[in-house]
């Protein structure tokens, strides 16, 4: 015996129903996992801030500074100081170098944590190369400033208020050949086509 007809269309529209709620939540879990990141400072996220601190504690925090490549970037990348102390609350400075050591114009991004993850709710960036992307041409060496404070709200934190060491790690990755060959594309010069 089949089902009623009625049955099997009701079926089918449920089914469809779900492949469609679920592609609609996987299209907003990337979004929504970095926005909850950024607001707890969830897995060492760091915070953006528009300006410094408005008050500046004695206690002191050392921070280290840590740099990594993909292995396809071409580029050396380092902190230009190994760790600096500052005190909660106080507006630094600190510098990144990175060469590009590969025979091609390369583009890359930095990504970033904090570690211990805790101290990522605390950390302020004011001004980072990890904001924008960076393009080196062969041969071409920067150095990169990041503004930052580590915000005196972080001693009265239950989970952070311990921290005495945080390190600030980043990664650079390449962005994809096809931005780069569509780049090469759009700077050559036109031809005309008989």
């Amino acid at each position: 015996m089949s089902a009623h007809p009625d049955a099997n269309k009701r079926l089918v529209w449920r089914l469809l129903a779900v492949v469609v709620v679920m592609g609609a939540l996987s299209w907003v879990a990337v979004p929504f996992y970095s926005w909850f990141c950024q607001v707890t400072g969830f897995a060492g996220t760091t915070q953006v801030a528009t300006e410094g601190s408005d008050r500046v504690l004695d206690r002191t925090v050392r921070v280290r500074f840590d740099a990594n490549v993909m292995p396809d970037m071409g580029w050396t990348f380092r902190p230009m100081q190994r760790e600096m102390t500052v005190r909660l609350g106080e507006t630094a400075m600190a510098y990144y170098e990175a060469v590009n050591v590969s025979d091609q114009t390369v583009t890359g991004s930095a990504t970033y944590n904090v570690a211990p993850d805790d101290a990522g709710y605390y950390f302020e960036k004011i001004e980072c190369f990890c904001f924008t992307e960076q393009t080196l041409a062969p041969g071409e060496r920067i150095e990169m400033p990041l503004t930052f404070f580590v915000s005196p709200d972080m001693v009265d934190s239950r989970d952070a208020g311990h921290i005495r060491d945080i390190t600030l790690s980043y990664t650079f990755f390449r962005q994809d050949a096809q931005k780069s060959a569509r780049a090469d594309v759009d700077a050559a010069p036109a031809t005309a086509l008989n």
